[in-house]
């Protein structure tokens, strides 16, 4: 009876060791960035962004929300014009490594979970980092006018250090 049992658990060991072995090859294979949450969207055309930026429009503002929400994608290195917003914006980081800075100050690294209201009427701008892929969620308010785009990220802006 000892051999039996004995000899089931050089089975059943095996198999157990077969099974993790696979699950830790599957875990290794699945990459957090991978799990995109929402569409990359079309390729941005205006002279708004450096570089190379997709826009997704997720709701457009209306009579009842004046928000437009949208999930924007930066390719590494690019990045938005300065601007601002007359009645303010959030950004919500989604993915990758961007940076965001207000005027006057120094620039911030932005990271997944981070987030970021941008007061109204404060001149800004938002962008990848120059070796990693950003996505965020802007949500921006609408009931006071549109965008204000200004003057291009000088590259010595861009790549000044951050805090």
């Amino acid at each position: 009876m000892k051999t039996i049992k004995q000899a089931g658990l050089w089975i059943v060991f095996p198999l157990c060791l077969f099974s993790c072995t696979q699950d830790s090859k599957i875990s290794q294979n699945v990459k957090t960035e991978d799990a995109v949450v929402f569409a990359k969207g079309k390729r941005v055309t205006n002279d708004n962004f450096s570089g190379t930026v997709y826009l997704q429009p997720l709701i457009e503002s209306d009579s009842l929300n004046q928000n437009n929400v949208g999930n924007v994608t930066f390719e590494p290195g690019a990045r938005s014009k300065w601007h601002a917003h007359p009645a303010g914006q959030i950004l919500l980081v989604t993915s990758g490594v961007g940076y965001y800075q207000e005027k006057g100050n120094q620039k911030i690294i932005l990271r997944k979970g981070d987030v970021i209201k941008c007061p109204p009427n404060i001149p800004h701008w938002h962008g990848a980092s120059a070796d990693t892929a950003f996505c965020q969620v802007a949500i921006t308010g609408r009931e006071k006018g549109p965008t204000v785009w200004l003057e291009a990220v000088s590259d010595s802006v861009y790549l000044a250090g951050a805090k």
